[in-house]
């Protein structure tokens, strides 16, 4: 055994039993499958390295350049085709072999995962928040949903829910001329009703005029005869057929709990979809809590 070979030999050495120590010294509990891989990769890259170190350094005392030279050069200097040398591409599929094998049957999938954690924790609180409020009575979602919309509504809609002077939709007048006419234009295809998606250009000029002044007055007055089109769908008294169709009449639980599950285009942007921030009972307690900003 040359001096180099010892003196490699004795440097994996002195790092393994540098990694034992400071497992000891730590306490690290090895009966844990994650800590005892990482010991085990410790030691094998002390090993690793201490073993390439000694070939590639007694290779560079004994070996001299050779093979074909590469067309390219650089100022003169030209490189040699040569193959990769043979330990550093078994090292690299060996490092891509167990890479595939950590993200699908090691410690990924296998293990605790804090964010894991927190979700089972979330869905178990969900699950017991329901329970206690699947019975609430309106005083109780009121108070709740103002809660929520404080939160998750006021930044766009403001907190007295008038849509920031008209920059969001405002929950105070129901739905105004204008944004009636964008929808009349535009159609909807995002609510997720039994009837579908709403067609663009359902109506145009006057007739989508007196649509939209009609249905912003809150369907007060005389019903134009051009609502028609709309009374196929959302019926005679804008209701939406029982939930077949929006109800464009007033506000109701349905309405809000599909955009609040589907999201919704708005002047201010796109509105996300709540679906999965929001509980049932959160959902159903904004609706309830919206229903009461009409008319202030």
């Amino acid at each position: 055994m040359n001096a180099l070979m010892a003196k490699g030999l004795l440097f994996a050495a002195v790092l393994i039993g540098a990694t034992i120590y400071v497992v000891n010294s730590m306490n690290i509990d090895l009966s844990d499958p994650i800590n005892l891989i990482t010991m085990i990769g410790a030691i094998v890259i002390a090993g690793l390295s201490a073993g390439v170190s000694i070939k590639y350094i007694n290779q560079m005392k004994t070996d001299t350049a050779g093979g074909e030279l590469a067309e390219e050069n650089w100022d003169g200097i030209g490189e040699y085709k040569n193959e990769l040398p043979s330990g550093w591409a078994y090292s690299f599929l060996g490092t891509m072999i167990w890479a595939m094998w950590y993200w699908t049957m090691g410690y990924p999938v296998q293990s605790y995962s804090q964010i894991g954690e927190w979700n089972e924790e979330v869905k178990a609180y969900n699950a017991k928040f329901e329970e206690t409020n699947k019975n609430a009575d309106e005083a109780t979602l009121t108070q709740m949903g103002e809660s929520i919309f404080l939160v998750q509504c006021a930044p766009c809609h403001g907190t007295t829910g008038d849509g920031l002077s008209g920059k969001a939709h405002d929950f105070t007048t129901r739905m105004s001329k204008t944004q009636v006419l964008d929808v009349i234009e535009k159609g909807s295809n995002q609510l997720g009703y039994p009837m579908g998606a709403m067609p663009p250009m359902m109506a145009s000029g006057q007739d989508a005029e007196d649509i939209a002044a009609y249905v912003a007055n809150g369907m007060q007055g005389e019903q134009p005869a051009s609502f028609g089109v709309c009374a196929g769908c959302h019926g005679a008294d804008g209701k939406g057929m029982n939930g077949m169709a929006a109800n464009i009449a007033d506000y109701d639980t349905a309405l809000i709990t599909n955009v609040v599950k589907n999201g919704k285009k708005g002047a201010l942007g796109t509105m996300p979809a709540f679906n999965d921030r929001m509980t049932p009972v959160q959902t159903k307690a904004l609706a309830t809590y919206i229903k009461t900003l009409k008319g202030e």
